[in-house]
């Protein structure tokens, strides 16, 4: 397998409003292979969104080494690690962050855009694409407002993939969303999967976790277990059988 992420005891730590310092990530170790599924589970403040943004290169480490496509990342100027970011990294957050004076398709195509890795013709088809794909091609001229919560994140998902990035990065992607849409964007993101977009996932859901090939468990800044669920295959896998198999793991480590 070609490894297309990697974190070499990495440590981070803030300075508090009493001078002291405080630490989120403990010697993080991870290894993240192209065209794998993987999320990250564990409590409220264990370090699971920090570390999202932290071997992403949106936030800087303080100890360590991250690795991208076999080049080191942590060292490079936040000019190389933007462009990085807008060129080969897609994001989908809670919040989903969408820009209130722009219809969704203009959302979308905005960061292809900046990117300039075509000309907007071509950009505008990958959209329209994209948003085909997802279900909301009807909707690439309605205001943000306009739409459902659901219909928002498939818009983030479509910004996200609009420059065909070779990971993706999700931090509680599905948070705000009711079961019915959390059900139909997770399938998304297995399409999305299982047509070799690596995808990296934060999530404190049993049933947004079940679709991915492994969990990780992060307890006070620390990555402290490794399970494997297999390759998901949709439309064959039980997700019910998966969903009890990383309930009975999480119940044997105590949580």
């Amino acid at each position: 397998m070609v490894t297309i992420l990697e974190a070499r005891d990495v440590n981070k730590t803030y300075v508090t409003a009493r001078n002291e310092q405080s630490s989120i990530l403990k010697d993080i170790n991870l290894q993240l292979d192209k065209g794998e599924f993987v999320s990250v589970m564990g409590p409220s403040g264990s370090g699971k969104s920090t570390l999202l943004y932290s071997i992403s290169g949106m936030d800087q480490v303080s100890g360590g080494k991250v690795y991208f496509g076999g080049k080191e990342i942590t060292s490079c100027s936040e000019k190389a690690l933007a462009q990085l970011r807008l060129t080969k990294m897609g994001f989908i957050f809670q919040h989903i962050h969408l820009l209130k004076n722009l219809n969704i398709l203009d959302n979308i195509v905005l960061s292809a855009y900046l990117a300039k890795s075509s000309s907007r013709e071509a950009i505008n088809r990958r959209a329209v694409g994209l948003m085909k794909k997802v279900g909301i091609e009807e909707l690439s001229g309605h205001n943000i407002t306009q739409v459902s919560g659901g219909q928002l994140q498939r818009a983030a998902i479509c910004r996200a993939l609009i420059n065909n990035p070779d990971i993706l990065f999700g931090d509680e992607p599905t948070g705000a969303l009711n079961s019915r849409s959390t059900q139909e964007i997770m399938e998304i993101l297995a399409d999305i999967n299982a047509a070799g977009t690596t995808i990296l996932l934060v999530t404190h859901d049993v049933k947004v976790a079940a679709r991915s090939e492994r969990v990780l468990f992060m307890v006070d800044g620390r990555l402290v277990a490794n399970y494997s669920l297999g390759k998901y295959a949709k439309g064959k896998d039980d997700l019910k059988q998966r969903e009890s198999k990383l309930n009975q793991w999480l119940g044997e480590m105590g949580f």
